[in-house]
């Protein structure tokens, strides 16, 4: 039988249930990344960015990007190597997982690699392309500013997703106005200071959830007064609400 090469496979896959803890996963130069679980909750870490990753999520990494992920409980990686391509973003980016999406990874996945010869092969990675270019962004990042100033306000703010502190004290105590710091953090990062301290709890909400913390605690931890507070600002964020992310299994 005729050994396989890289030059033979138009995909390849990585499925390891891991146990709570840290990992970095096998990356390869000529490969993009479709980091995917099938069940339980990845935080992704690279070049000082942050995505929470739920089974209905995932993240596109760009070319021999191997970054730090931490298991928040067990989880079922489930991820596929394509052949990197101009086609699609060069990453990294957070995408919305459709159903259909989902079960087209974990079919592609049980079945990898997948050779550039057999058109069956083909076809189902040319699916798997067409669903991510018109998979919507999920909000599931927190992209970290550059700028000294911003970044200070980011770590005060990401010391106590919960407290309900002043900008206006916080952003000069980092070293500059608050009208300053909206154009940094604009410019930096796509969205404003206080969508990003609302996505910053959000992230953090993701990571409870997925180690098991129940939603009343969640809500308390993030800033919210009731659990319907936090419930209504969840399911406007992802769509569901958040039991749903303490039910998601194999």
């Amino acid at each position: 039988m005729r050994q396989l090469t890289d030059d033979d496979l138009v995909a390849r896959s990585y499925a390891v249930t891991h146990p709570p803890g840290a990992v970095v996963l096998p990356g390869a130069w000529g490969w993009d990344q479709l980091l995917h679980a099938s069940s339980g909750v990845m935080r992704v870490e690279d070049g000082g960015n942050v995505w929470v990753v739920p089974p209905d999520r995932a993240l596109w990494l760009h070319d021999g990007a191997r970054p730090r992920i931490v298991m928040q409980g067990r989880v079922a990686v489930r991820t596929l190597y394509l052949r990197a391509t101009d086609a699609f973003t060069p990453g990294p980016v957070a995408l919305e997982v459709s159903p259909l999406l989902h079960e087209l990874i974990l079919h592609a996945v049980r079945l990898c690699p997948l050779e550039s010869a057999e058109p069956a092969h083909r076809r189902i990675v040319d699916m798997i392309g067409d669903l991510l270019a018109v998979a919507p962004e999920a909000p599931v990042g927190l992209p970290r500013p550059r700028d000294p100033r911003a970044a200070r306000l980011a770590d005060a703010l990401a010391a106590d997703p919960g407290a309900d502190r002043s900008l206006d004290r916080l952003a000069e105590a980092a070293g500059a106005s608050l009208r300053t710091m909206e154009r940094i953090f604009a410019a930096e990062t796509g969205v404003g200071i206080a969508q990003w301290r609302q996505r910053l709890r959000l992230v953090h909400a993701l990571e409870m959830l997925g180690a098991g913390v129940p939603v009343t605690e969640v809500a308390a931890a993030v800033g919210y007064a009731t659990p319907s507070a936090f419930t209504a600002m969840f399911r406007a964020q992802l769509g569901a609400p958040p039991t749903r992310y303490l039910r998601l299994r194999d």
